[in-house]
């Protein structure tokens, strides 16, 4: 525990160890006492004096409320580095379209959240208790505002609807379902009108069997005005469309299936005819190797032009998410570049997107960024118009992302009640999960 006043902040040992050597008279004699005492006053209230507050604190700076850091920046920490202290955490990402424009779509690399549906304290059915796990913190709507461009969604047939849902065997259970898909894809179609240069992708583990269901609930929510047509997507590794083309022909959201049969049924396509991508789960966190996911084809392949690359475990724990997005992704993106034949990934999907112990994945992205579109460590390098390599002299990292579009933040990391050292559900589940006899419910 930690006490904190005006951004300066001890703990409980250390107050105690004070009152220790206040106390001791046989160690320190009185006068000495004093001095030290007068000594520690002082330097405490430099401390305060020259601390940050109110919106002021850049990322790395101590903290104590959600208000003292600046735009982009949340009040949190990361224990499983030994980072107890409170401290400002980047929290929204750099649009790299609002930096270097115009080029085709498969030049950038974007956010994804994976299972970006199954949000801590979303309620359950009505008298049903939830068993299964979550992967993310926040509202689509708030992913999509930070920053986010891509969202990882599992759509099965339940209830004579399409719901999103985490479960085994294609087969959704009321105690692993969230909700009617169309809610989220509303919050989709919302961004987007709201939003008219952003682009937004969708990626369907799809276990819909209805005929026609995908095509009648995209309608339904509104969102085939976006649709970017299969016809469009280029079939042998070429370029997409640039992002300017895109834009201007209102094909802002790319959808993709994992059931092959239905591009030609509906026109939704077949993500991996267009799209490598790495092992998911533990597989894809092992340091030092990159496999391709076996759907995929290899990933060093030229025959397409979209990289998908998964980086979270087999079993997400929200409080090891900051030290998963720490040094250990940088290092795994530089061995997926390297199996991938030096391609960047295009995407970067992940649990716990906001967590981190500074920059995280938003400076990862940056990093990637920044080296394919100017030839620079970080996009808040490039300049726009300048000739590859030319890049500006600027600190690491950077304080806060390049623009600031939007976003809305909670402050510390406390998107939800369960989002706290007190309580974390999907330790629970892991814990469930270590006796065989629950495999049986699945």
């Amino acid at each position: 525990m930690f006490f904190c006043f005006l951004g300066f902040c001890i703990s409980r040992s250390e107050i105690q160890i004070m009152l220790a050597r206040f106390t001791d008279h046989r160690s320190l004699c009185r006068a000495t006492a004093i001095g030290y005492l007068f000594l520690l006053l002082f330097s405490f209230f430099i401390s305060i004096s020259t601390s940050c507050s109110n919106g002021n604190c850049q990322i790395l700076d101590s903290c104590s409320l959600a208000t003292d850091c600046g735009p982009g920046l949340y009040c949190g920490n990361c224990p499983a580095l030994g980072k107890t202290q409170p401290y400002c955490i980047r929290g929204q990402a750099t649009i790299p379209t609002s930096v270097i424009g115009g080029l085709p779509f498969n030049k950038y690399s974007w956010l994804v959240t994976h299972n970006s549906f199954s949000i801590v304290d979303a309620p359950p059915l009505p008298g049903v208790q939830r068993l299964t796990f979550y992967n993310q913190e926040d509202t689509v709507t708030n992913q999509l505002m930070n920053g986010v461009r891509g969202l990882m969604l599992d759509m099965y047939d339940f209830e004579g609807d399409i719901w999103l849902c985490h479960s085994f065997r294609g087969q959704c259970f009321n105690f692993t379902a969230f909700q009617p898909a169309i809610n989220t894809l509303r919050e989709v179609e919302a961004f987007l009108s709201q939003n008219p240069t952003e682009i937004v992708t969708i990626i369907i583990e799809d276990y819909v069997h209805t005929p026609k269901g995908l095509t009648k609930l995209f309608t339904n929510a509104g969102l085939d005005k976006y649709w970017f047509p299969v016809s469009k997507m280029p079939k042998k590794g070429d370029d997409w469309p640039t992002v300017n083309e895109m834009v201007q022909a209102n094909h802002r959201l790319l959808v993709f299936t994992s059931v092959a049969s239905k591009e030609a049924e509906e026109g939704i396509a077949y993500q991996w005819k267009y799209m490598l991508e790495n092992e998911a789960g533990d597989p894809g966190v092992k340091a030092g190797s990159c496999p391709n996911r076996k759907e995929s084809r290899p990933l060093n392949s030229k025959s397409a032009s979209l990289f998908l690359m998964n980086y979270f475990p087999t079993y997400p724990v929200e409080d090891e998410a900051c030290k998963e997005h720490s040094t250990q992704l940088a290092d795994m993106i530089g061995t997926c570049y390297k199996a991938a034949g030096n391609m960047m990934p295009n995407f970067l999907a992940v649990n716990f997107y906001m967590r981190s112990d500074g920059g995280g994945v938003f400076y990862d992205l940056d990093s990637m960024n920044g080296q394919r579109l100017c030839g620079c460590s970080t996009i808040a390098a490039c300049q726009a118009g300048a000739p590859f390599g030319s890049c500006k002299n600027i600190s690491i990292p950077t304080p806060s992302p390049v623009t600031n579009t939007g976003g809305s933040f909670s402050g510390s990391v406390q998107f939800s009640r369960s989002a706290s050292t007190v309580y974390h559900p999907n330790h629970l589940i892991v814990g469930l999960l270590s006796f065989p006899w629950i495999m049986l419910l699945f």
